[in-house]
């Protein structure tokens, strides 16, 4: 973005001069600053940067907002039409959106993490205007005053769609402060910005630029807050599963192995490049690689153990008549599980319309079980699914909620609940309790 013609006016924060144009320049992000402090001074300003319309939108058919989402919306535009949302899955963030492009009638861009959820996105917005909606991403580029697109298209293209819209939406906005995605969200103009995220802390605390790239937190209310009005009444059930002696001294031996490998070379999994000189290290010599054999030989006896698997078998059993999300931490074991109880799997290999075809059968009641890893985390919306067995996972406590979120989508009659299997006497314990450190699991 660029400022010329100052004659000795001081220019608006964050413009730097640049001698190759003759002018100031800086981010598209500071648009919205750099006009409202120019007007404040008295400064005449030709504004020849924005592309993006007002709008006249009228949905096709009223609907009587929540009073938790016409709260949200209200904090929203009582912090200048910037912030960020915080809403469990479940609770209508994509109305709450929706509630904003009409109080702003500004051309909007929504992003959105990933296709699935791209054409959920335009599915839904096409259901509520009367006109169409663009997707720039996954094949597509139509531009129009509604579009949707995901971070990864929004990174490579935003340079020619920065300055075309008025309002951004950023939907699972936790995925933002990463770098390419905070470039992309610089690099727009839009003077009015939403973040929309069940889970907004970030382990790293690059949550912290939320400030910067969409405005703080406007508004927050926790699964427990809404729970049994607004989403479906939970429970969680943790079971520890025992190993057998036979496999809880294998587990035993290779986590001796594993860790013995650890001290001796100085590495901490903790630390943000723990994994990666894990690998290094554990490719340069014999000692090396035992330890890589013994790291799977002792996470595979924890998070896929026979007992495990026996107990999954139960639990369906016990809700044959339900519609059951299972979650594990990794492909392999989703493609085992499959195999052994004949259940449809759905990983990041699986084709899109496959995805969709197994997504509908859950929902009309044909298939009762789907298995998978991380892919049906976030973003999925499956209203009829109503238990969640996590057979396995990371410490995450997004990750963890996230699941939980996918049974909460409130039905008539419907009570949700999670299981979670953890292998006792492991080291998944003590990742269960990380990832339950969360207002939902009190």
């Amino acid at each position: 973005m660029r400022l010329t013609d100052l004659e000795g006016t001081t220019p608006p924060s964050g413009f730097l001069w640049d001698p190759r144009e003759a002018a100031h320049r800086a981010p598209a992000l500071a648009y919205r600053d750099a006009v409202v402090d120019l007007k404040r001074r008295g400064v005449d300003v030709v504004d020849e940067a924005r592309r993006y319309a007002e709008l006249d939108l009228v949905p096709r058919a009223e609907r009587t907002p929540f009073p938790h989402q016409r709260e949200a919306v209200a904090s929203w535009l009582k912090q200048g039409g910037r912030g960020v949302v915080v809403l469990p899955t479940g609770a209508g963030k994509t109305f709450v959106a929706t509630l904003a492009i009409l109080a702003k009638q500004r051309s909007t861009l929504v992003v959105v993490p990933t296709l699935d959820l791209m054409a959920q996105w335009q599915s839904g917005l096409s259901a509520i205007f009367d006109r169409p909606v663009g997707l720039v991403g996954g094949g597509s580029h139509e531009v129009e005053d509604l579009t949707v697109t995901t971070y990864d298209s929004a990174h490579i293209h935003m340079d020619r769609l920065g300055n075309r819209f008025g309002l951004v939406v950023f939907d699972e906005c936790h995925h933002l402060p990463s770098e390419a995605y905070a470039t992309a969200a610089r690099m727009c103009l839009a003077p009015f910005r939403l973040g929309l995220t069940a889970t907004p802390e970030r382990t790293d605390g690059k949550d912290a630029s939320y400030a910067e790239l969409v405005g703080p937190i406007c508004y927050r209310r926790d699964i427990t807050e809404l729970s049994g009005h607004y989403l479906a009444p939970y429970e969680t059930v943790r079971l520890e599963v025992p190993l057998s002696e036979a496999e809880l001294e294998a587990y035993a031996e290779a986590r001796r192995e594993y860790t013995g490998f650890l001290r001796a070379q100085g590495i901490s999994m903790a630390a943000p490049d723990g994994w990666a000189q894990f690998l290094l290290r554990s490719s340069l010599s014999d000692a090396g690689r035992r330890a890589f054999a013994a790291y799977r030989t002792q996470r595979k006896l924890a998070v896929a153990a026979p007992g495990k698997l026996a107990l999954l078998e139960r639990l369906l059993r016990a809700h044959k008549s339900d519609r059951v999300l299972v979650f594990t931490e990794d492909n392999a074991t989703v493609y085992e599980i499959a195999r052994r109880l004949l259940l449809p799997a759905i990983t990041h290999q699986t084709k899109v319309k496959e995805r969709a075809d197994i997504l509908a059968g859950l929902h009309d009641g044909t298939l009762f079980a789907v298995v998978t890893s991380k892919v049906l985390n976030e973003g999925v919306d499956v209203p009829s699914a109503n238990v969640a067995i996590v057979l396995s996972g990371s410490g995450s406590v997004r990750e963890h909620v996230q699941r939980l979120g996918r049974v909460l989508r409130k039905e008539a009659g419907k009570r949700a609940v999670l299981y979670e299997l953890v292998a006792k006497g492991t080291s998944e314990v003590r990742t269960s309790d990380r990832r339950r450190e969360h207002v939902a699991y009190k």
